[in-house]
Formats: structure tokens, sequence, C-alpha cells
């Protein structure tokens, strides 16, 4: 069986590189890779003013990620890019900031443990299910990506606040959230070849509304929760207004509680629906691969409810969830910083030199992984075999995503429930493109169908 490869770009040599990427006037940073992205280890990659190596070793990748000597911080240029949107969050801090964050924030993370919260999961698929159905029964097109920033937004905000999201408030957040990444400074090529390191980085009005945007929706949820004559309610949001700072006992503020409480939001959301809009595209393109995971959730759950004891046995959807998360990884790339000089993998390093660690490369090459641009779920029937830093969709180290399992377990009953009962089919295949801004997106939404399938 030959083997489909999904949606990407062909590395060319570096000039073309170049100028397809400045010609495209998208930002995508996936335009720019060049040939050699694929295949080098450790090296420069093109010239820059700060400089920037590319890291696809796996035991590299893990030095730098893990930092054991903080050395490699997170890069001036994300910091820049996210500070806006989650101010000084655990997600962009560094050193004893981010450590005091992650102490007080720590007890908030039990409430990710799936035991806990596949009931949330649970109530937003059947919530969503409900307005497939209706989609289905009319024939309307609709945006793929959309559907599923609304369904794991929902799924999250279940999970964090104890709530539903209004339906409009998720199409804003999807709305808002998609013009800052197109729109958001660190993604300009120019500033990536020709900004200086640690340099401030100006963001245009129109992202800082769509900023704004965010945070009003997350603060308008908040709020009801921060009057003194609340019901206190355990959960996420409620573990991180009764964190306090084990030294000076001091608590958030209300800003502070919107950056960090952004970071569960959209961290939880938007990552995990750009990997499922991917995974639906590829098992509408290729059905077999729809009716393995059909033919499982028979075996595993049969026609009723599928519960959390069967998500963990659904092992081939699972492999459907990882194998496209290899192929498109949520972020696409984890750039760092040198903070002091020092050496990698044999190269010295000045101080401001850009670390860029991408998955999608990582992800993709020949080393490492056989037919790398095919989609294959069956290769992670050896997970043991895959060297540590060779696969890193949630990261690695102290920061990697805490929320790894809620997301895995979410995706495969998202998986499992939408594919037994449902078929998409997108309008324009063949238009379908992978760009790289903060997350890896479609170039434009992909506009499909759905249809029920018999009982």
């Amino acid at each position: 069986m030959t083997l489909y490869r999904p949606p990407a770009p062909f590395p060319i040599d570096p000039v073309r590189g170049l100028i397809r990427a400045m010609l495209s006037g998208e930002r995508d940073l996936l335009s720019l890779l060049p040939d050699i992205a694929y295949s080098t280890s450790v090296g420069p990659l093109g010239r820059s003013r700060r400089g920037i190596v590319l890291v696809n070793d796996p035991s590299t990748v893990a030095r730098v990620l893990t930092d054991p000597d903080q050395v490699f911080p997170k890069n001036d240029l994300l910091v820049g890019a996210l500070e806006a949107l989650v101010g000084q969050s655990m997600f962009v801090s560094s050193g004893p900031q981010w450590r005091r964050q992650r102490r007080m924030i720590d007890p908030a993370f039990s409430h990710m443990r799936v035991n806990r919260s596949f009931d949330a999961i649970q109530a937003g698929v059947n919530a969503y299910n409900s307005m497939l159905d209706a989609r289905a029964a009319t024939g309307e097109a609709f945006s793929l990506d959309a559907a599923m920033s609304h369904l794991t937004a929902d799924i999250i905000c279940r999970t964090i606040f104890t709530q539903s999201l209004a339906s409009q408030t998720a199409r804003d957040v999807f709305a808002s959230f998609g013009e800052f990444e197109r729109h958001v400074a660190n993604t300009e090529i120019r500033r990536l070849l020709f900004g200086k390191p640690f340099a401030k980085i100006p963001q245009n009005a129109r992202v800082l509304a769509c900023c704004e945007r965010i945070r009003r929706h997350i603060g308008d949820l908040l709020d009801p929760r921060l009057d003194p004559n609340a019901p206190a309610i355990d959960d996420i949001v409620g573990a991180v207004i009764s964190a306090t700072d084990t030294e000076t006992g001091e608590r958030f503020t209300r800003e502070e509680l919107i950056d960090q409480i952004g970071v569960f939001f959209l961290a939880g959301h938007e990552t995990t629906a750009s990997v499922l809009t991917w995974t639906f595209f590829i098992l509408s393109q290729r059905p077999e691969f729809a009716d393995r995971i059909r033919s499982e959730v028979a075996e595993v759950a049969g026609s009723g409810e599928i519960r959390l004891e069967h998500t963990k046995q659904l092992v081939f959807t699972r492999r459907v969830f990882r194998e496209a998360m290899r192929l498109y990884p949520p972020i696409t790339f984890i750039p760092r910083v040198v903070q002091q000089s020092t050496e990698l993998a044999g190269m010295a390093l000045k101080r401001g030199t850009m670390v860029m660690i991408a998955p999608w490369t990582i992800h993709r090459h020949p080393a490492t992984w056989a037919d790398a641009d095919r989609f294959n779920p069956d290769r992670f029937a050896n997970e043991a075999d895959i060297p540590t830093g060779a696969y890193i969709p949630f990261g690695l180290g102290p920061r990697i995503c805490v929320g790894a399992a809620f997301a895995t377990i979410e995706s495969t009953l998202i998986l499992a429930r939408l594919t037994r009962d449902y078929d998409f089919t997108p309008l324009e295949p063949g238009r379908v493109r992978p760009v790289a801004r903060l997350t890896t997106k479609p170039a434009s939404e992909i506009t499909c169908r759905v249809r029920r399938r018999a009982a």
C-alpha cells in the first residue's frame, strides 16, 4: 500500500525558500525552511543578524529543553509576541519568576487529571454532537477549523470554569486568535532575519485589539468568581484564585489571574483544535484509517457511551492522534535564546543567538523516521524505540505541557465519537496546505460538510 503524504511544502534550496517566503506575504515560516533543515543534525539556519542554530539531534534537543544550567530561556521574540496576550504568565516567564508561578499554580494542575476532568470532556462532546446533527440535517458548509476550536474551547471552559462556553464567545475567541496569529510581529520574516536580540517588539493596533478581546472574554468569565459572595467551587479557576506565594502570602491580582488562566484556556484548546483539524482532514482523505477507528470503537465500546476506561483501550485511535501530532505538531517551533555564551554540539554560541527547536523538522527527520513525511499511525506500535527528544509535540523537560494526558484522552474521545458517528467531507481538499505561525494551521480554513452515519 502506498503511504499517504498529507499536505506539506516540498523542501527547496535556501535562496528559493527565502524568495518563496517573501513573495507569499503570509508570514509562513514553513516556506522559509530550506531543504537542509530536514537533514541537518545541529547547524546554522541561513544567515541572520543574531544567528540562528537549528537543532534536530534528539540528545541535543533534550539538553536545550531540560536546560539544567538555565542557559536557554524562552526566546525573546516569542515572549514579545505573547506578552500582550498572556502577560508575564508562566508560559513566557523564566527563572525565579517562573518557579514562583509554578509553585502557586501546581494545585490547579490536579484538576486536569483525566479521572477528574473526563465528565467535562464527555459533556462538551455530547453538546457538540447536537450541533453537528443540525449541520448534517441541513447540509450547510462550515469551517472545520472553527468547529474544532469551538468544541475544544467549550471543553476547556467546562474544565476550568465548570460552565459551558457561549457559542458567540467561542466564535469571537477563534476569530481573534486567528487574526492575532496572522499579524503578530514575531512572525515577520524581516524581524527574524534582521532584528537585534532582546530588542523590544512593538505590536500593531490590530494585534493589541485581538489580545484585548480575548482577555476581556476571560475576564468576563472570571469576574463572577471574584465576587466575595460567590460560592467556592473546586475547579481550576478556584485553585488559581486561592493560590498564594508561600514566601509572601500574596495572591494573584486580577490581571495576573487573566494571564495565568489565559494560558490554560488558550494552550488547552487552540493547540488541540489544530491537531484535530488536521486529523479529521487526513481521515477524510484516507477513509481506510477512519474504518479502522470505527472497527476498534465497535469492538471496545459497541454503539454505546465511550467511557474513560474505553479510551485507554482505543490503541489505534491514539496512534492516529499521535501520528497527526508528529506531522502537524501544534507548536511548530520552540525557539530559545542563548542567555550567556555557551557551547552546543561543539559549536560556540554567543549571547543572543537563537536556538531553534523545530518539532516540524525533528518529526520529519529521516534519521529517526522512516517515510518521514508519510502518514503511518502504526509506526507508534513500538514507542519505546523512539529516542528521547525525537518526538516532542508537548515539549520536554521541566516545562513540558502539563495537559498532555488531558489532551490525549480528550482527543481520543473526540476522534472515536465523531469518527463513529459522522463523515466529514472537505469541499476543496486540493487547496489545503499548512502554514506555521504560532501554531501549525491550514493556510485557509478548511470548509466541509458533515454527514450522519447510520447507527
